[in-house]
């Protein structure tokens, strides 16, 4: 999915990636707001059929399911991200930081897994192998959270594993809008999620779920939302072209011009 240069993602940017699947929730609002304005001017007819309060309820609901989609796959994206620009090149297992290096043998040696004797063995000896041999940097992948687990919280924390402190990135402005209890006691990301899995369980029915609620609020969720995700972003980019997934001797001297 991404293509990692010396100085950061190259064809398809985090930055694109994320703004493009942002547009396909904003249309999606946008014709939930054409509908709103129909229903305050006299009927809903689509296609000859009037469309009825529950599906209204319906449509909106399923708002929480596209925005939690974009916050997993953000975090998803940035991680994988972090991944590729370790593995490209030549970069080897000791010139990793040492906090993606953990992430590294974690995954090579698989000590996040149950295995008997001789699988645990036949993984470490892979790790040694490629650590005697001074192999590059193989292809390997961070493990996050649990599905449905994804919010601010989750994100950096898996941020932090990576070594990127995202208390130091994230503008006050942008973590104390994210954190404005919204309903229920809870924040946008924490109301996402916890909506999107009580949806996916059975827990709540979608007509439960928007009722109540207009496309300006569910405005309000994804602008305050798509504004954290996008400092998230912004991020994990500076942090792969500066190169902070490598120990600072390791990293790249920058190029100026005479």
């Amino acid at each position: 999915m991404f293509a990692i240069n010396s100085s950061g993602c190259d064809l398809d940017s985090l930055t694109h990636i994320f703004e493009d699947r942002l547009l396909e929730i904003d249309a999606y609002l946008s014709l939930l707001e054409a509908f709103e304005r129909q229903v305050r001017n006299g009927h809903l007819v689509v296609g000859g059929s009037q469309i009825t309060a529950l599906q209204q309820r319906i449509l909106y609901s399923s708002v929480y399911l596209q925005l939690y989609n974009l916050v997993e796959a953000t975090a998803n994206w940035c991680v994988e991200a972090v991944c590729s620009a370790a593995t490209q090149g030549s970069w080897r297992p000791h010139d990793l930081s040492s906090a993606l290096r953990h992430e590294w043998v974690r995954q090579k040696a698989r000590t996040h897994v149950e295995l008997n004797q001789e699988n645990r063995l036949e993984a470490a000896v892979k790790m040694c192998d490629d650590l005697i041999g001074l192999l590059p940097a193989m292809a390997f992948r961070v493990e996050r959270g649990r599905g449905g687990s994804w919010d601010e919280e989750e994100i950096t924390a898996v941020a932090m594993r990576l070594g990127l402190d995202l208390s130091l990135s994230i503008s006050p402005a942008v973590f104390k809008s994210v954190k404005r209890r919204v309903r229920d006691d809870k924040g946008c990301l924490e109301l996402v999620k916890d909506l999107r899995n009580r949806l996916a369980h059975g827990s709540l029915s979608f007509r439960e779920c928007g009722e109540g609620v207009t496309v300006s609020e569910l405005r309000d969720i994804k602008d305050r939302t798509a504004s954290y995700l996008r400092e998230v972003v912004s991020a994990f980019s500076f942090y792969i072209q500066r190169h902070e997934f490598l120990l600072p001797d390791r990293r790249p001297v920058e190029q100026t011009s005479a």
